[in-house]
């Protein structure tokens, strides 16, 4: 069986461009995706990909016209 790489806060907070403490918070609050070995939080390359597609909005077509 072959394992794939777990990232570390410190790497997942370079990738995903977010401040570490803020991580920290979502995994408290189980918002981000991640396991537990021990005391040590880790994250998967594949359900952090998934989960950020899932947060993708897609912009419109056109523009909405502001109104004065």
């Amino acid at each position: 069986m072959k394992l794939e790489q777990l990232l570390t806060i410190n790497q997942l907070s370079e990738v995903l461009q977010i401040k570490v403490p803020t991580i920290y918070r979502w995994v408290h609050e189980g918002y981000i995706p991640h396991c537990k070995i021990n005391h040590l939080v880790r994250f998967k390359e594949k359900e952090i990909a998934e989960w950020v597609e899932k947060k993708e909005h897609k912009g419109r077509n056109t523009r909405v016209p502001k109104l004065n």
